[in-house]
């Protein structure tokens, strides 16, 4: 049996150490909830552990290894997608994508012989729902009674994803299935506290805490989880070149000695938030000079071009701020030196760099002119 060291006993505490544990994947439905198959995780603590044929002679929780429906009830949390309705899909480890919601399950039984009559009181259920970020985010379930041996036991299950995200719980989600008060396919609503350090209160005749020994009296517990993932703050830069005023835009263009041309800084926000403080810069190279005057700015706000400073080649221009998905074009003049005046004889390649600077980094591109 695996399990944790015993001063990890205390709840709603992030995954320090993880023990890898083997259960049986069964699929049966006999209860009243559809339930499914379960993989590799970690619980604890470690106990003494028992069988349907061989219950416990006391109150002790999710400790039977060959349940027929759920196999070893150590593995207690599992989850599945929401949008799954069918019996099986439960997880210990799953990957959670934007927009989705997960159903996690917790199962309490109390183990004890019915024959006994032991009946476990004030019993619990909680779920730790930590504000952690990252690529793996942990989520432990526990159940607990005051008179059970041992008094809490736990389980754990994690979320996945190859994007830094968080997880939240879905108010309002909480629902308890049983053979009793809350028999039927839509179970009966519980309180919010599961998420607490306090737990939400449990039993089979109504929530007072009161679980009898046998699989008759058993418990399904299920919340949802929304995983939330940070927003894209990506954006485009992209440079180009024309022969004045032929608006034909390439990534290079051939000229002559003397000749003008137009450069094009385009900036667009391919993120989800919006970009405030969005500053054009761009560099010449020597054998060009800016045309002064000649800077203008074109989108959606100003579609005839709104007129710039000529800092575009010098500490930038600001272009203002720019919602998801809306783009700004930077349009300004440059003049190709005389023949002799240019860095070297033959066939000169003059290339100058855009550079485009937002809250969220700076991106850059090229354009040349071959003279």
């Amino acid at each position: 049996m695996a399990g944790r060291k015993e001063g990890f006993m205390k709840k709603f505490v992030n995954f320090l150490k993880r023990h890898a544990k083997k259960i049986s994947l069964l699929a049966g439905v006999t209860a009243v909830v559809a339930l499914g198959a379960a993989a590799a995780s970690a619980w604890g603590p470690d106990r003494t552990t028992y069988t349907v044929a061989h219950p416990a002679d006391h109150v002790v929780f999710n400790s039977i290894v060959d349940n027929p429906n759920v196999g070893d009830e150590r593995n207690f949390v599992v989850v599945k997608d929401a949008a799954n309705t069918n019996a099986g899909g439960w997880q210990d480890d799953i990957t959670v994508q934007p927009g989705k919601e997960y159903l996690v399950r917790i199962y309490a039984h109390n183990n004890a012989a019915s024959e006994l009559n032991l009946t476990a009181v004030n019993t619990r259920v909680s779920a730790s729902v930590p504000t952690t970020t990252g690529k793996k985010v942990p989520l432990s379930g526990f159940v607990t009674a005051d008179n059970a041996q041992p008094k809490q036991v736990w389980d754990d299950i994690s979320f996945n994803s190859d994007k830094n995200f968080n997880i939240a719980y879905v108010a309002g989600s909480a629902r308890i299935y049983n053979n009793g008060y809350a028999a039927g396919g839509s179970g009966k609503a519980l309180s919010d506290s599961i998420v607490t350090s306090a737990g939400a209160q449990i039993g089979y005749n109504g929530p007072d805490g009161k679980v009898p020994g046998c699989f008759q009296y058993a418990n399904y517990i299920t919340f949802k989880i929304k995983p939330q993932f940070a927003k894209s703050t990506n954006f485009e830069v992209a440079k180009t070149v024309s022969k004045h005023n032929a608006f034909d835009w390439q990534e290079n263009v051939n000229v002559q000695p003397g000749d003008t041309v137009d450069f094009r800084i385009k900036y667009k926000n391919t993120g989800e938030v919006q970009q405030d403080n969005v500053v054009v810069k761009d560099k010449l190279p020597t054998g060009m000079s800016y045309v002064k005057g000649s800077s203008k700015l074109y989108n959606a706000v100003n579609p005839n071009g709104k007129t710039l400073s000529d800092n575009v080649t010098g500490v930038g221009v600001n272009i203002g701020s720019h919602a998801a998905g809306a783009s700004s074009f930077v349009v300004f003049s440059a003049k190709v030196a005389a023949n002799d005046q240019l860095p070297k004889c033959g066939t000169n390649t003059l290339t100058n760099t855009a550079t485009v600077s937002t809250p969220y980094g700076t991106g850059d591109d090229n354009a040349s002119v071959t003279v």
